[in-house]
């Protein structure tokens, strides 16, 4: 390549960046509620991030989408915890999980807390190098250094328990910690996951450091915050422009729902998105 035809290319080369970097600012990001905790983001770039997988026996889900393949790319799995409602063990009796699954039909790499990673790694449901642990206040770059995803605190539990298919009976395995996520895709937005949590006070660190956007919130209460605490959460500590209710309807004990939520809120300057599962936002 002559001197010419290497200031062509570069010239072509450096037009291209700046077109894919004022495209990403200037793209959407997906939100794709699938019932409970699971959600498919989709960032500006076209990176997918399914958070939670619980799918195929999840009675909120769309039918659609009780097929795993029915996702499409995923490029990264975000797991809070360990119960059976996030990974996806609960109503299977195969000893495995839609997590697991859904890693090995896409080869995406599943992230979570450490100690419910090693677990998925002991049970043979991810290799040691497609999971990855990591813990509170860590911050990872999986899609480039322009998506970051922390992990936050998250008042809960996490136990995972599964089903011996010969048995039948069930056995309990270390989850490791609970936890929430923060997403920060290449346009700046902030989504937090909070995964189950209870309310606690570091909510207010966490609105005031990392500011996030756009919350995906449990509402159900019994396990998670109720439509009173949520709306504490949100109008007092958190303050974020968007909230979309999640977690709640799909057992009995989870009755909290998006209007008592939007009642105990009140006046504010967030945007509720009562939205039901199989429904898509961009932001």
């Amino acid at each position: 390549m002559d001197r010419r035809d290497f200031l062509k290319a570069s010239a072509a080369a450096t037009l291209t960046l700046a077109a894919d970097t004022t495209w990403a600012q200037n793209a959407k990001t997906e939100i794709h509620w699938l019932g409970q905790a699971t959600a498919k983001i989709t960032t500006p770039s076209g990176k997918v991030i399914v958070i939670d997988p619980w799918l195929v026996n999840n009675p909120k889900t769309p039918a659609d989408y009780k097929n795993l393949d029915k996702l499409g790319k995923v490029d990264v799995i975000l797991v809070t915890h360990a119960h059976g409602d996030h990974v996806g063990t609960l109503g299977r009796s195969d000893g495995t999980s839609d997590t697991a699954d859904l890693a090995k039909r896409t080869g995406a790499k599943v992230f979570g807390p450490a100690g419910l990673i090693q677990t998925m790694i002991d049970l043979g449901w991810v290799t040691g190098e497609q999971g990855v642990r990591f813990g509170k206040g860590g911050t990872v770059t999986p899609l480039g250094p322009q998506i970051k995803i922390t992990q936050v605190r998250a008042e809960h539990s996490s136990e995972l328990t599964l089903v011996d298919p010969t048995t039948k009976k069930s056995q309990t395995y270390p989850g490791g910690e609970p936890a929430g996520f923060i997403i920060e895709v290449e346009n700046g937005l902030k989504v937090y996951h909070m995964g189950d949590t209870g309310l606690f006070g570091d909510m207010r660190l966490i609105g005031d450091y990392y500011k996030p956007d756009v919350i995906l919130m449990p509402i159900g209460g019994h396990f998670v915050m109720d439509p009173r605490d949520a709306a504490y959460a949100t109008r007092e500590m958190l303050r974020p422009k968007h909230v979309i209710p999640i977690h709640y309807g799909t057992t009995p004990v989870l009755k909290g729902t998006p209007q008592e939520y939007q009642q105990f809120l009140g006046q504010t300057t967030t945007q509720v998105h009562p939205i039901s599962p199989g429904d898509r936002l961009t932001f």
